[in-house]
């Protein structure tokens, strides 16, 4: 069937990328091996069937407003607990008509919470999955999310490479914390590496929540994510929301009145070339800030994203973060 769409099709212009951290999508049911205690009925966040459905309901009135009615071709998630979760979503949930296929990582973070990618088949031919674990410097530092690999072919029969990714949390402070993640971003980078040696041109796509913003020490310096305003280079990774960061209230989520970027597209520098069959289309990312996600910000002023939970109290939103996407333009050969 993937064959027979290279010959019919010249260019291909509606395959949108999103990622999403749609702040603790859990089930019900405990996890013998993991503290999900706070996300049960009569845990501290009185979760139920109720809200958990109304939060599948909520994830998928995302998904389908950020592809503007046509379903976007990869959607990133973190902050799910396990694959039974993105089950439900993709095949019990009002998207099961949008036919999503997924994947999903094993980790041994100690909440349970993982990573996934949702694929549509028609789009993204899936030749391999991988997901890698990541080794802390710190032996004593609690477990954290694997970092997931998928290996696709697009309408063109060029190979992505696309990376789903949820660094460790800045849990007792940016600089305490600092090391987790820049053991990821070598982690990341070594992949890169590897990628870019092995592949005449490497398509890599990287998405996920750093925990740290495009100009700190594990993105900028470690994993060598450059700002677009830098010569472009095919064997290097630019970061598509660096050159923004300045910008007055720019940012996917709002802590203590100020704005951050902590969730990202990074990409290797082909896709941003002019003439190659895949690129980016105008070389831009967005954040998705649509009024039905945002509510107003009584403390600081302004406005947040409308989320699920603020402390203990259920707010009946979407998510603590504002959802990311970008598009690619694919020419068949």
């Amino acid at each position: 069937m993937l064959s027979l769409l290279y010959t019919k099709v010249s260019a291909q212009d509606n395959f949108r990328i999103m990622f999403y951290n749609v702040e603790n999508l859990f089930d019900t049911k405990h996890d013998s091996l993991k503290n999900d205690y706070d996300y049960l009925p009569g845990g501290f966040m009185n979760w139920n069937n109720w809200k958990y459905w109304e939060k599948q309901r909520n994830i998928g009135r995302v998904i389908t407003a950020v592809g503007q009615m046509q379903s976007p071709a990869l959607v990133g998630l973190c902050e799910i607990e396990n694959d039974s979760v993105i089950f439900d979503l993709t095949k019990r949930s009002p998207i099961r008509a949008q036919e999503y296929d997924y994947i999903a990582t094993n980790s041994h973070d100690w909440r349970g919470i993982d990573v996934a990618l949702l694929y549509q088949r028609n789009k993204f031919k899936l030749l391999e999955k991988n997901e890698y674990e990541l080794v802390r410097s710190d032996k004593d530092a609690r477990p954290t999310r694997n970092i997931l690999h998928a290996v696709g072919k697009v309408i063109s029969g060029d190979t992505l490479d696309v990376f789903v990714c949820h660094w460790p949390s800045r849990y007792g402070g940016q600089k305490l914390s600092e090391g987790g993640r820049i053991d990821a971003a070598q982690l990341l980078r070594d992949k890169a590496d590897s990628l870019f040696a092995v592949r005449q041109t490497a398509n890599i796509i990287i998405m996920g929540d750093f925990n740290d913003h495009p100009n700190d020490k594990s993105i900028f310096k470690v994993l060598k994510a450059r700002s677009l305003n830098y010569h472009r280079s095919q064997n290097e990774l630019y970061n598509m929301f660096f050159h923004r960061i300045k910008e007055r209230d720019f940012g996917t989520l709002k802590y203590q009145g100020q704005w951050g970027v902590l969730d990202q597209f990074i990409v290797s520098g082909n896709l941003l070339m002019r003439n190659h069959r895949v690129k980016i289309d105008d070389n831009k990312a967005h954040i998705f800030s649509a009024d039905f996600l945002t509510e107003k910000d009584e403390k600081y002023g302004g406005v947040r994203p409308y989320r699920t939970y603020l402390g203990p109290r259920y707010m009946g939103g979407f998510s603590d973060h504002y959802p990311i996407y970008m598009d690619l333009i694919i020419k068949a050969p």
